[in-house]
């Protein structure tokens, strides 16, 4: 949270409580602090499915783009980080799914502990290194990257959204500043009632990572929208268990938001000619280029070879849910090249 945040919850909590506070502060600390969400041991996984658990087909999918992208380098030494590694679990995949004569340096940028039988290959880390040479992959990392929630009151004067520890929401100071400035260039506000997620704190998380890489390519795949088509009551939402609930910041499920990727590709772009600038595709194209389809194998398959059928249909079926419409297929993978043409991927 900015300073100036914090200067404008003064005031309101005067009137509230101590514990009132902007959704930024609030969501860094239930998220990220002592007994915080992320903290426990279970992980991501034993409350929702990412792309990574869903089916191996993403990180043999990620396998493929970081040999793409060591072709495009001309090594056989590459570096792998993978932000917001979870338990390690796209990483396992991704190394189990490298062809032999691959070298790859991987790092989990992670703030939980490393987890036990973590392959020992693996870096564990809370920041990614500088000077990666390589791949920088971002699954669903930067919508739990904490943000302040903004509304439009009655007269039109946009506000800090403020929220207690049951998730209790209160009206704070305007909106003023770098957090203005983003609001009017990237999701304005025109309506009463109108919310909105500032997404300036990604747009510099997803900056400072792409400054750690010297050549290569920075992937963040999340679910996302465009100037044009924000939503007008923002997203913030939480999950526990597997299911949606109301986001109430006591550590007690996740809370999330839906990423601004127009807004992190103008902040991340170095605009470095050879990487030919970022660009955006759907998860559903991506994983097309990259060899996922979810075509049902021919029935004739089913009479002469019965178990390749019963494979190459179950296959299918895993990579239908990850390129679904409506679905993970709608997610937003944003391409960022640095120092080398990759726009192509895979020649």
């Amino acid at each position: 949270m900015t300073d100036e945040t914090c200067k404008h919850d003064g005031a309101e909590e005067a009137l509230w409580g101590v514990e009132a506070r902007g959704w930024a502060a609030a969501t860094e600390s239930a998220l990220y602090g002592p007994e915080g969400f992320y903290r426990r041991p279970e992980g991501p996984a034993g409350h929702f499915r990412t792309s990574v658990h869903a089916s191996p087909l993403f990180a043999s999918a990620v396998a493929r783009l970081l040999v793409a992208t060591a072709e495009a380098l001309e090594t056989d030494e590459i570096d792998l980080v993978d932000m917001g590694a979870g338990r390690g679990e796209l990483l396992t995949g991704v190394l189990a799914a490298v062809p032999n004569g691959l070298s790859v340096r991987p790092y989990a940028v992670e703030r939980a502990v490393r987890p036990p039988r973590l392959d020992p290959r693996v870096e564990w880390t809370d920041r990614p290194p500088d000077g990666v040479r390589g791949l920088l992959f971002a699954n669903e990392w930067l919508d739990n990257v904490p943000v302040d929630v903004a509304e439009a009151g009655p007269d039109g004067t946009v506000r800090y959204v403020l929220v207690g520890p049951d998730g209790t929401e209160r009206p704070g100071a305007p909106v003023e500043g770098p957090d203005a400035q983003w609001l009017a260039r990237w999701w304005p506000m025109a309506e009463p009632g109108a919310r909105a997620e500032i997404g300036r704190t990604r747009d510099e998380a997803w900056a400072a990572a792409v400054a750690t890489l010297d050549q290569g390519l920075a992937v963040a795949v999340d679910y996302a929208h465009v100037r044009g088509d924000r939503p007008p009551f923002g997203t913030l939402t939480g999950f526990r268990d597997g299911r949606e609930v109301r986001p109430v910041p006591d550590g007690s499920c996740d809370i999330t938001s839906h990423v601004a990727l127009d807004a992190c590709a103008a902040a991340g772009d170095p605009g470095d000619a050879r990487g030919g600038g970022a660009f955006v595709l759907s998860q559903r194209e991506a994983l097309h280029r990259l060899g996922v389809s979810g075509e049902r194998p021919p029935l004739s398959l089913a009479t002469t070879d019965p178990a390749s059928y019963v494979r190459a249909l179950a296959t299918a079926g895993e990579a239908a849910e990850l390129t679904a419409r409506g679905g993970l297929g709608d997610f937003g993978w944003l391409m960022l090249p640095v120092g080398t043409a990759l726009r192509d991927w895979p020649a």
